[in-house]
């Protein structure tokens, strides 16, 4: 039987190819083993190569894809950029069946398009371990005879970023705010390093308005890759040399899974020729930023008979890589310089109100035309540097969008909680939304108003929308759209397409997967022949957000033992704390709470509690809190209700009214950053018991601690982190 299908599937492709050209590729998906960094670790390689094998074709051809999955776990292949049939689209559970394990399947769709685009997996986190590359549709050519990809003069390139932790560690550890990688990259915000540059003002102002510290970047890399190497020396394309005088047209894809890269030439300027696969009329530039899952196409010029050197730096400037063109000494392009921090968190503290709404200042920021170039990047003091930005992007042609069609006017605000690490557009995650209906033939006009302290790259599967940037008519056209902080801008798009369900998000991997998502559904569209359980496919899809992290700390100190878990999700919050002395006097003392996160920055959690409590009084003393209430010296279990509100200064307000009708308030903090590596906790509650401790970080999962606590008295010991 499977072999007669071949044979049928064979035959119709025969027939189809009298009138078409069609191309066809194998893809074989397997684990492998990789060392990016000294250590070796697994990775996903496809057809034994990491990046996955470059595609090419040319507009007009049909494409026959196979995948053959050899992992032992479900896989997927999203076509980024590509315009396709809805069930060819690449998402799992959305609109194309999960690829299972040794299983193979089959894509065909046709090439609508040229330009340059990517393909990566869409299932987890495959693509931060391997599962990422180039994809170059080239313009039709009539004549067969020039159809040879090898006359044409330009060379990809894909950049990517490599990490030895698990992917869903990572997840993990953002969602636990944890300070490691701060501290691995040089970018912890202290107040000694405050008081050091001078703006002691400025952190303080920062804290005070529950803002935490300024990141550019969520993760810490082993390593940045350009086409899977951390540096690449090219001295002839397609066998021939590279001479004086040539132009190279570079087909840059950003292939990672979170970096955002500075791209400078130590040859000059450079030409940017096209965005995410759409031509645009030149522009020279210096360098330019691109968005993760971006893609530019830049002409370079060899000056001289030299090497020259494409840097791409990743924007926190925790390292790079390159690639040479050319042939003779190395000419270097100019490293770019730390981060300017203090700077640009008192450009975000200027724009941020005290009830954490943006004040107009940040309403009137668009197109990356402030980019935080002024204020965080100390290369642009001295010297003038042209850089792209989206209000230089013309199309050559005229983009705009049928007069006659109806218009859908939608308002997204992306909004996130860096703290907790949920990320949403109108304060709401992907698995708390419906889908947004659309009808075939109207025009969406969506603004968007980034009011987080990130960067979010937002992107529109399966269309390409028109970016209002004051070029009228030949408004360029993109599928990303990088937004900055604080920022407003406004695109709109053609439902062109015939049915389905199309996503937008976050293309940074760990806020996608952390909410920041929304789906458009053609209204009436067709039942996908893809999904065979569609309940079962929608709960899969949109509860992937939804999944609880686990966090533990253990402080083993010569006076007891304390420790505190937390088992949570975007909303929802199951914590607990104790505190185990060695005698009887010091007893014990544990809490439990079941609570959920609400409002808008997420600053308020309700709660269900329980306080069981023991410690050996003389004569059973009752103690008074300061409200004039009595509790049992040596023994109480209590439920109660309560809340924890945090104050300005990242201060946690916790108030609980127990069964007895005893009430506790509490001011408490545990990370308050003194310098880069030491913290500092402290804790009142109005039972008159207190807390004054210090950390020191040593790793992700070690500190040296010392702490004085009422009950405990001193203690010096190590704290376990998980």
């Amino acid at each position: 039987m499977r072999y007669l299908i071949i044979i049928i599937i064979s035959l119709i492709h025969s027939n189809y190819s009298l009138s078409q050209n069609i191309v066809t590729y194998n893809l074989y998906v397997k684990d492998t083993i990789v060392n990016y960094s000294g250590k070796t670790k697994r990775a996903i390689s496809v057809n034994g190569k990491i990046p996955m094998p470059e595609l090419k074709f040319q507009e007009g051809d049909s494409a026959i894809i196979y995948v053959h999955n050899k992992l032992n776990k479900s896989t997927s292949f999203h076509w980024h950029g590509l315009l396709v049939p809805n069930e060819q689209d690449g998402v799992p559970y959305l609109t194309t069946a999960p690829i299972k394990p040794n299983t193979t399947h089959m894509f065909t769709f046709k090439l609508r398009q040229s330009g340059t685009y990517w393909y990566h997996s869409h299932t987890k986190f495959q693509e931060q371990i391997g599962m990422y590359g180039s994809l170059t549709v080239y313009k039709k050519v009539e004549d067969p005879e020039l159809r040879v990809y090898d006359k044409i003069i330009d060379f990809p390139i894909l950049l990517s970023e490599w990490t030895d932790e698990k992917p869903s560690q990572i997840q993990r550890n953002l969602h636990n705010a944890t300070d490691w990688y701060a501290i691995k990259k040089n970018s912890v915000q202290s107040y000694f390093e405050a008081i050091k540059e001078k703006h002691f003002k400025t952190k303080f102002i920062n804290e005070l308005k529950r803002m935490h510290a300024m990141d550019v970047s969520d993760v810490y890399y082993d390593a940045f890759l350009i086409n899977g190497k951390k540096e690449q020396h090219i001295n002839s394309i397609n066998d021939k040399n590279l001479n004086v005088g040539d132009e190279i047209r570079l087909r840059i894809a950003n292939g990672g899974a979170s970096s955002y890269f500075w791209i400078n030439y130590s040859g000059g300027k450079f030409k940017v020729i096209a965005n995410d696969g759409m031509d645009v009329e030149p522009v020279e530039v210096d360098r330019l930023i691109i968005g993760v899952a971006e893609t530019y196409d830049i002409i370079i010029k060899i000056p001289d008979v030299k090497s020259y050197e494409l840097l791409a730096t990743p924007e926190d400037r925790s390292g790079h890589t390159s690639i040479f063109f050319g042939n003779g000494e190395k000419v270097y392009s100019k490293r770019l310089p730390k981060l300017k921090y203090f700077q640009g968190m008192k450009m975000m503290n200027n724009m941020m109100n005290m009830d954490g709404s943006m004040d107009d200042m940040g309403m009137n920021m668009s197109l990356q035309k402030m980019d935080m170039n002024e204020v965080m990047y100390p290369e642009l003091d001295n010297e003038k540097i042209i850089t792209l930005n989206y209000s230089m992007l013309k199309s050559p042609k005229n983009t705009l969008l049928p007069k006659k069609s109806n218009v859908r006017e939608l308002n997204f605000v992306l909004t996130g909680n860096m703290n907790r690490y949920v990320w949403s557009i109108n304060n709401k995650t992907l698995s708390e939304t419906d889908k947004i209906l659309i009808k075939k033939g109207e025009n969406v006009k969506i603004t968007l108003t980034n009011n987080s302290m990130m960067r979010h790259p937002m992107h529109l599967h399966g269309h390409f929308f028109r970016v209002i940037n004051g070029m009228g008519d030949n408004s360029p056209l993109k599928n990303v759209i990088d937004i900055m902080p604080m920022e407003t801008d406004t695109i709109e798009f053609n439902a062109s397409e015939k049915y389905g369900n199309w996503f937008f998000h976050c293309h940074i991997l760990y806020h996608m997967m952390s909410g920041m998502g929304r789906v458009f559904t053609y209204e009436d569209s067709p039942d996908n022949k893809q999904i065979k359980d569609a309940k079962f496919a929608n709960r899969k899809f949109f509860n992937e957000n939804k999944k609880f992290h686990i966090y533990f700390e253990n402080d083993v100190s010569s006076s007891g033992n304390d420790g505190k878990f937390r088992y949570h999700n975007t909303r929802w919050s199951i914590d607990g704390d104790w505190r185990v002395g060695y005698n009887a006097k010091h007893g014990y003392e544990a809490e439990f709470h079941v609570g959920r996160y609400i409002g808008q920055y997420q600053w308020f959690k309700p709660f269900i509690g329980y306080d069981t409590r023991y410690r050996k009084i003389d004569n059973n003393q009752k103690e008074k809190n300061i409200f004039g209430q009595y509790s049992k010296g040596n023994k109480r279990s209590f439920f109660s209700l309560g809340f924890v509100y945090t104050l300005p200064l990242l201060i946690d307000l916790k108030g609980e009214i127990y069964e007895n009708g005893n009430l506790r308030f509490q001011l408490s903090r545990d990370d308050i950053p003194i310098s880069k590596r030491l913290r500092m906790a402290f804790m009142i509650n109005s039972d008159k018991e207190y807390m004054f401790g210090l950390y020191y970080i040593l790793n992700k999962n070690l500190s040296i601690s010392s702490h004085y606590d009422s009950d405990m008295k001193t203690g010096i010991g190590i704290k376990l982190t998980y």
